[in-house]
Parts: C-alpha cells; structure tokens; sequence
C-alpha cells in the first residue's frame, strides 16, 4: 500500500521529467559547435528578405550547435521571457538578421539546437543554453582576434591561410570556415562563417572535420539558419584553400 501511495505522488514529476528532457531518445553530445557569422554576408545571403542592412562591424553570433543530432524536443517550446535580462546582449551579439527586434531567429536555434544541447546539466535550460553560448562568444572574442592579425573588411583581398592561421595561433585548434564560393564572373569566394568547436568541458578542439548540423553539406540551399526556408542558386560551402578571399565590409550592401 506504501509502495503504491509512493507511486502515485512521484508519477507528476517522472512524468514531467520525461516531457522536458525529450520527446525523444537523446544521447549525450560529446561536442558543440559555437558558430559565428559575418553579418554583412549574411545579409548577402538573404538578398531581400535582409530588409534593415546591418550595422554592425563585429562578428555576430549564430548559434551553439550540439553533435547528438537536431530538434530533439518539440514539445519544449521557446519562452523569450526566460531570456529576458540577456536580451540586451542578445540584440547586441545575437541579433536576427532578417527579423531585427524579433526573435524568430533565436526560437529556431532553441528547437533545434538547444533542445537537443540540454541532456548537460551545463545548458539544461533555456537561460542556460544562450548564456554558455554568450559567455563562450565574449571568450572567444573574435573579431578582437582577427585584427589583431590585421584582418579586417577590406575591399583588398586575403589568403586563407592568413585567416586560418590567426585563429589556430590564438585557440591551437583548427577551426571551420565557409564562404560564398565564386560565381563565374568573380574570383574571389566571400568570408561568410567561422565554427569552433568545444568539448565536454568546453574546452577547444578541433572541428575543422565536423560535419554542420545547419544545411546540406557541402552547401547551403536553404536559409534555415534564420528560420527562412529560401531557395538559392549557391550558399556556403567550405572555404577554398586556394582562393582569394573577400571579407566584405558594411558599405557593400550599399553599392
């Protein structure tokens, strides 16, 4: 008879543990992927629907990627108000592109990456979740990092291993670059997104091999990444080693 009032007053909570944690098996990730974009490129990508051109001359923040697969819970739903002392920081260093002010963007990250990022007790929350991947972006500082490489939007063009190189000098890793490959009329790909990778522990390993959990390897055809599902003739693919690249700067939206 204990047993059984024991039974029925743990019941709720088993069965509210099993509705927050997943809506389905997740296994532990063993790596995260914190991903940045060049808002300019961006913005290149999505052509019309990039309706406010971005001013920022920094890299922004597109969203911290577990390896154990996407869109783990459906049934845990985004809450912009469980967020809301970091929304300065997020409009700052996580802004939506195509939606400015909205937060279409960060609802897509969290059904599909930060449901799935939980199964650590480090991120098991939606609070948790975008601060790890807030404070991991301000300990990275990237942009810092670039120039103190002098790599900086320029219209001159860089080698890729100048951009390469300045990130495994500073973080020891390899990291995952991608850009807007050519067209025939060009010759120089364009700078577009930089992943680096952490472990368990958040500390830095390579990535440079990981394969992305936003697209279609090796190019992206749809803008999934701003929750646009919008058709392209090319995306971003792996940067090409051998290629002149174009880090653009803001005044090239408005040409």
């Amino acid at each position: 008879m204990k047993s059984t009032r024991l039974c029925c007053l743990f019941l709720p909570f088993v069965i509210q543990y099993t509705s927050i944690v997943s809506s389905k098996s997740i296994s532990d990730w063993t790596k995260v992927v914190l991903t940045h974009h060049w808002p300019v490129t961006a913005c290149m990508l999505l052509g019309s629907s990039c309706k406010s051109p971005p001013k920022m001359n920094y890299w922004t923040l597109h969203g911290l990627w577990p390896n154990n697969g996407d869109s783990c819970n459906n049934s845990w739903p985004f809450n912009v108000t469980e967020i809301q002392s970091l929304l300065p920081d997020m409009h700052t260093f996580w802004p939506d592109v195509a939606h400015p002010n909205g937060t279409k963007f960060w609802k897509h990250e969290w059904v599909k990456h930060g449901t799935c990022a939980v199964v650590d007790e480090s991120v098991n929350s939606e609070f948790k979740y975008f601060s790890k991947a807030l404070e991991l972006y301000k300990k990275l500082d990237l942009t810092s990092v670039l120039m103190k490489y002098n790599i900086k939007p320029s219209p001159s063009y860089y080698q890729m291993s100048e951009i390469r190189n300045a990130i495994t000098s500073t973080f020891g890793v390899h990291a995952k670059i991608q850009c807007i490959p050519p067209s025939e009329e060009q010759s120089a790909q364009i700078l577009g997104q930089i992943e680096i990778c952490f472990n368990q522990e958040y500390g830095l390993t390579d990535c440079v091999h990981e394969k992305s959990t936003e697209g279609s390897s090796p190019y992206f055809n749809k803008l999934q990444f701003f929750g646009i599902y919008q058709e392209l003739n090319t995306g971003l693919m792996v940067c090409d080693e051998q290629l002149d690249t174009y880090y653009p700067p803001l005044n090239e939206l408005h040409k």
